[in-house]
């Protein structure tokens, strides 16, 4: 049996709208689709390592709110175990989503119970953090549980990989340093490095490794995905040409998808590359959760393009 990916981070729930287009500042549209789904950025790579096929568990918040049962169903359905999943005074957390036509889209955050995750909660499940092969986090949850976990993994030996999104400007050395996979997408990148979105990838490599992060993966979106580790290897992963729907939660499609093949014993170059033909199945669909692909699904596209 595998080990284990263990996700910490949010659950949400997206309130989706469809417009043709995404708004200026102050402009009033009018959309043409609502829709809810689950979301957050936990959940979504959670849901997405276990759509193809590994054990997954999930420590996280959630109100006692209308949304909550929904979320942990959800979960379940999904394969992921969920008994680290603690329920909290108040609302759950929310997310507003505008989707353009090209399938751009513009996010709104509410933290609710994902704001109420602590340190505590980690030391309550240290044996399921123990126990797993790779922890997967996002910086939806406070900073200061994010150093928490960042140190127990460093001292457990397991392998802690950070999606830095939202990117924020004050992530500490001592938690960086402890981060084996570092991921972020062009716009998190530039905010890291304070260089351009369009810097030259091995630029942006060498920026985030000064910083004493040892294994980087810089998500590209149709440009396809940029590994590099502090040893030397470095990689262009190709794209998977496909239309595009939805982006939402490609990025956490990818991540989950990274970390299953990491622990199936994958490179981390042919990881890339499958983490990024999973990526591009969830664009072709829409919502969050629902467009996670399944293990037969990533494959057919795999070798579709060989």
């Amino acid at each position: 049996m595998p080990k284990p990916i263990v996700v910490v981070g949010s659950i949400n729930i997206d309130l989706v709208v469809k417009t043709d287009r995404l708004p200026l500042p102050g402009e009033t549209l009018l959309g043409g689709h609502f829709q809810t789904h689950h979301g957050g950025k936990g959940a979504n790579q959670a849901v997405a390592a276990a759509r193809l096929g590994h054990p997954v568990s999930m420590i996280g918040r959630v109100g006692d709110d209308a949304f909550a049962k929904e979320f942990l169903d959800g979960l379940r359905e999904a394969g992921v175990d969920h008994s680290a999943v603690a329920v909290s005074p108040g609302s759950s957390g929310v997310a507003v989503i505008l989707v353009a036509a090209s399938g751009e889209n513009s996010i709104v955050v509410d933290s609710g119970a994902n704001a109420l995750v602590t340190p505590a909660d980690l030391d309550a499940n240290i044996e399921t953090i123990r126990s797993a092969g790779i922890v997967l986090a996002q910086l939806e949850i406070p900073l200061e549980t994010m150093i928490h976990l960042a140190e127990i993994c460093s001292r457990e030996s397991v392998p802690l990989m950070l999606d830095p999104a939202p990117a924020r400007n004050d992530l500490p050395a001592e938690l960086l340093k402890n981060v084996a996979w570092f991921t972020p997408n062009e716009t998190e990148a530039a905010a890291y490095t304070h260089l351009s979105p369009n810097a030259e990838n091995p630029a942006t490599a060498k920026a985030l490794f000064d910083q004493g992060i040892s294994g980087i993966v810089l998500k590209l979106g149709a440009r396809g995905a940029y590994l590099a580790t502090a040893t030397g290897q470095t990689s262009a992963i190709a794209p998977f040409p496909v239309k595009a729907v939805d982006t939402t939660a490609a990025g956490d499609c990818f991540n989950g998808a990274f970390a299953v093949a990491l622990l199936s014993g994958s490179s981390p170059e042919e990881s890339a590359r499958f983490a990024a033909a999973a990526a591009a199945i969830s664009v072709t669909r829409a919502g969050a959760q629902p467009s996670m692909p399944t293990l037969p699904e990533v494959q057919a596209l795999l070798d579709q393009q060989k």
